[in-house]
This record gives C-alpha cells, sequence and structure tokens, in this order.
C-alpha cells in the first residue's frame, strides 16, 4: 500500500468527501458514514463533504466535518440529469457546480480525496479538479465504489464510453469496493480486473448500526412509539421520489392482527404524491405516516418487519439488524438493486418482490406469512466495512508530529 500523505506537514490531516446525489439519500448517507468512522482518527482530520443534496443540512454532521451544499441535479426515470430546482439548462448547472468543486477543493487544500461512484463525477463535472489535483501531485485521490453498479454488458459500455478507466489510471490512487466479493465481485464480472484491478480492493460493507446521535435517535423512537403499545412493520422509500407505488400499497395492505404500520415517505417525494399517501392513510388507526426520520436506526431496531426498496444503504441496515425483511428493488433505470437483492434474497438473507408484482395484497400476504430467522451471514468482512475503511485510512494518514 502506498504512503498516501508521506512528507505533508504536521496541520491537521485534510480530507474531502465528494458525492454527486442526485436520487435519494445514499450517496450523502455513504459519505456522513464514512465522515463519522474519520473523525473519530486520533489526531482528528478536518472533513469537508461536498454533494448536491440540501437535506444534508438535516443531518447532525461529526466532530470536525463541514460541508458544501452544490445547486442539485435531479434524475429521471431514463437516467438522465436536469436541474433539481435552477431553470433547464443542465449545462449552466454543471459548469456552476464544476467551478464550485474545483474553488472549494483549491482553498480547502486536501491531503486526500475520497470521490463516492462516479470517477468523473456527475456530467463530467470533477474533471478540472482531478486535473488539478493530479499536477499539484500532492492530494492522494480515491474512487468508493458501490458494490454493484450495473448488469456486465452496461457497466462495461459505461465505463468505457465515459472514458472511467482511463480516469482512474490517471488520476487515482486506490479504489475501494463497499462489498465483499463473496456476494458480488464487480471486478471479475465487469471486466475489471485487467484495466484497474492493481488499484482495487473491497473493504467491505459499510454497515451503519454502530453510529448514530443517539440523542436524535431517541427522539426519533419516542415520535413513533408515543403511547401505542403495538407491533409495528416499518416502510420506507429513502428520499421517495421513487417510492410512491410501494408507499400506496403498503398504505392500502392488511397489517398483521394487532400491528400497526410505521410509513416513511421522503422529503424529495413531490407534494401532490405525499398528499395522496396522507389521504390513503387518513381513515385508519393502525397507521402512522412520517415524511422524514433523521436517525432511524433505532425505529428500524425495534420493528416486527422492514420494508423498503433496494438501495445500498437500507440494505446494509436491513442486514446488520437481522430483522425480518422484504425489498421491493427498483430495476430502471438500472439493474443494481436488483442484482443485489436477488443474490441477498438466495442466501435466505432477504425477501424480494419485484415491482410488477406489488400489490397491497402482496405485501398483506409476506407481512402475514412466517418468517424464520435469517440465513447465516455470508463473508462479509462481518459487515465491518467502516470499521475496515477507517483502518485503512489510518495506515495512510500519517500522525502529526
Amino acid at each position: 500500500m502506498f504512503d498516501i500523505l508521506d512528507g505533508i506537514s504536521s496541520r491537521p490531516q485534510r480530507i474531502v468527501l465528494y458525492s454527486h446525489d442526485t436520487l435519494g439519500y445514499g450517496h450523502l448517507r455513504r459519505n456522513l458514514l464514512i465522515a463519522a468512522a474519520l473523525s473519530e482518527m486520533t489526531p482528528r482530520p478536518e472533513i469537508l463533504l461536498i454533494g448536491g443534496m440540501r437535506e444534508a443540512g438535516a443531518f447532525v454532521l461529526p466532530a470536525g466535518v463541514d460541508c458544501v451544499t452544490l445547486p442539485a441535479y435531479a434524475k429521471q426515470g431514463d437516467g438522465s440529469y436536469r436541474p433539481r430546482d435552477l431553470g433547464s439548462d443542465l449545462r449552466r448547472l454543471t459548469a456552476l457546480r464544476a467551478r464550485m468543486i474545483r474553488s472549494a477543493v483549491k482553498g480547502f487544500d486536501p491531503d486526500l480525496m475520497i470521490v463516492d461512484n462516479v470517477p468523473r463525477g456527475a456530467q463530467y463535472e470533477l474533471d478540472e479538479t482531478l486535473a488539478m489535483l493530479t499536477r499539484q501531485d500532492r492530494c492522494r485521490v480515491v474512487l468508493g465504489l458501490r458494490d454493484v453498479i450495473d448488469e456486465r454488458s452496461v457497466t462495461r459500455r459505461q465505463w468505457l464510453r465515459q472514458r472511467n478507466f482511463e480516469t482512474v489510471r490517471r488520476h487515482f490512487d486506490e479504489v475501494w469496493i463497499y462489498g465483499d466479493p463473496d456476494v458480488y465481485d464487480i471486478l471479475t464480472d465487469c471486466g475489471m480486473s485487467d484495466p484497474i484491478g492493481a488499484r482495487c480492493r473491497f473493504v467491505g460493507y459499510l454497515d451503519p448500526t454502530g453510529r448514530r446521535d443517539a440523542i436524535q435517535a431517541a427522539a426519533d423512537l419516542a415520535q413513533v412509539m408515543g403511547s401505542d403499545p403495538r407491533p409495528y412493520v416499518y416502510c420506507a422509500v429513502g428520499g421517495g421520489r421513487d417510492g410512491v407505488a410501494l408507499c400506496e400499497a403498503f398504505a392500502a395492505a392488511t397489517l398483521p392482527q394487532g400491528h400497526r404500520g410505521i410509513l416513511v415517505t421522503g422529503t424529495q417525494m413531490p407534494e401532490d404524491q405525499k398528499a395522496h399517501i396522507a389521504a390513503l392513510a387518513a381513515g385508519r388507526d393502525d397507521l402512522m405516516v412520517l415524511p422524514f426520520l433523521r436517525e432511524p436506526i433505532e425505529v428500524m431496531n425495534r420493528a416486527a418487519r422492514i420494508i423498503g426498496m433496494g438501495g445500498y444503504n437500507t440494505t446494509v441496515e436491513m442486514l446488520a439488524l437481522r430483522r425480518p425483511s422484504l425489498i421491493v428493488p427498483r430495476c430502471a433505470p438500472r439493474r443494481e438493486q436488483v442484482m443485489r437483492t436477488e443474490r441477498l434474497a438466495a442466501r435466505g438473507l432477504v425477501s424480494m418482490l419485484l415491482p410488477e408484482d406489488l400489490t397491497p395484497a402482496a405485501l398483506g400476504n409476506w407481512m402475514a406469512s412466517p418468517v424464520g430467522e435469517p440465513g447465516p451471514a455470508p463473508n462479509m468482512t462481518g459487515l465491518a466495512g467502516v470499521q475496515a475503511l477507517a483502518r485503512s485510512i489510518a495506515t495512510l494518514i500519517p500522525t502529526a508530529a
């Protein structure tokens, strides 16, 4: 392993975490999780988050962490981008974001930059920043890859078209894969071993359950529990922009005898759709609808069952908590969620319901069916990706004198 920060001064080390953030909270939550792990290092580094989601302000930032929030993209159903709110000129927004990122990174002068999942950034907005860091040859750059991107042919075509292999070889020192090859080996399946395999290593899944704001988690749990002692089924759809169908089905489903439902719609769901879901739930005394929970882990941990979509963070939470869990994976524009969920369902770790089979009756049948203990956990580095990541960075960043 290279000595990533050899010879730098004794000032606190500086780390930038970039995520492009277009749909849901996944990228933001993953970077917050990594930032929390890094903030526990001794001496504590200074950490700057750069991302495109205004919801970052709703989360508690760890000590020593601050953020730059970029004007946001929104991802459309076909996978293309548009401005989330600033008009319709995508090129203007991309240029603005690229200047903001380059200026923030130049001013912060980091020793390490970790890029989440997209080597060149959304719409190639990182190109100028990566070129600047390579010319300076002081800051080391790491790509953090999700365990699954898409089907092999799609991933290969995308990476070749976007010149990602070339970008990794030219600008990145290491690639950390947030997963376990026993579940899915992206290097082998997607033909990445030859072009970039020497820079890659699997660091394990990033288990979020041990890192939370205890005060906020207790407040969120108290909000859900109230004075109602009934056990509950928890259903959440991430940001909510593409979760309307699951919310509708859950709001109309028959819950197990003596249970109630907790439905979290997400802050990105359009207001008219949130109003529609609220109207569906209005006549029920066994269903609570909430727009958002800042620290949902305790609420999930107390649930009799969990229902959700198949994003990376939600899935890893289900695995770590080992609650009976049903995933309704998104199938488009990427097959990522289906691919991951199929592999986990085959191991008996979760149940899966495809979107075309989603109905209130299907949810009710799953909730009423007996569910045993989850199957034996695969070799997932003990779901210790966060701890492994912190240890890796501790070896890369020398202790300040």
